[in-house]
């Protein structure tokens, strides 16, 4: 065989190399669902990867109006996943007191998502708008995964006012996607009855 053939054997061995490697690249990042649709190969993704994939996805309503619905967990751009991750949405009640910020978990709810249709959470018993009181508030947090560990849970850096945002209560975690904080809009005592205003006459 002579060299201008053996080079153009090389070039084709390369060439179909390529093409499997190119082609199986592509396959770990599309897949095909059962439906026949595309989607997104998730296998292998550490939590912090799921974690970036959630947060576009979670929405919390304004909270102000009445509804009961805490969390919506919709559709991320990018096509839905090839398999479902594990999402826990959160709950803690944060009360506002003379003596601080007392933060209490209430309630957890664990579900699977894949991004393929959204997914509404609602809020505990007692902690919808219309049914908590002037000094309680919510946390709500999104995250992928197992349970919180001890070290991952929210604290409040300061006393919680009606001006408080969602800055204000850190979680020591990055698998927190997304979190969202109704501040209470009065202090009470540590016994929990109601205080006058601690903070003045510019809040209500």
């Amino acid at each position: 065989m002579s060299r201008p053939q053996l080079a153009q054997g090389s070039l084709t061995s390369l060439a179909a190399a390529l093409t499997l490697l190119t082609t199986g690249c592509a396959e770990n990042a599309v897949g095909v669902r059962a439906d026949g649709g595309t989607c997104r190969a998730d296998g292998g993704w550490s939590a912090e990867k799921q974690a970036r994939w959630l947060r576009p996805a979670v929405s919390f309503p304004d909270g102000t109006t009445g509804g009961d619905a805490a969390a919506v967990i919709g559709s991320p751009t990018g096509g839905p996943l090839c398999e479902p991750i594990t999402v826990q949405v959160e709950f803690w009640e944060a009360t506002a007191t003379t003596a601080g910020t007392d933060l209490r978990p209430v309630r957890r709810v664990r579900l699977t998502t894949d991004g393929s249709r959204p997914r509404t959470i609602r809020f505990p018993a007692g902690l919808s708008p219309a049914e908590r009181d002037d000094c309680t508030g919510v946390l709500t947090a999104a995250y992928p995964g197992v349970p919180l560990k001890q070290t991952e849970l929210p604290t409040a850096a300061t006393l919680l006012t009606p001006a408080s945002t969602t800055a204000d209560t850190a979680f020591d975690s990055s698998r927190v996607a997304a979190r969202h904080l109704l501040p209470p809009t009065k202090a009470c005592e540590a016994s929990g009855g109601p205080t006058p205003n601690p903070w003045g006459g510019d809040h209500p």
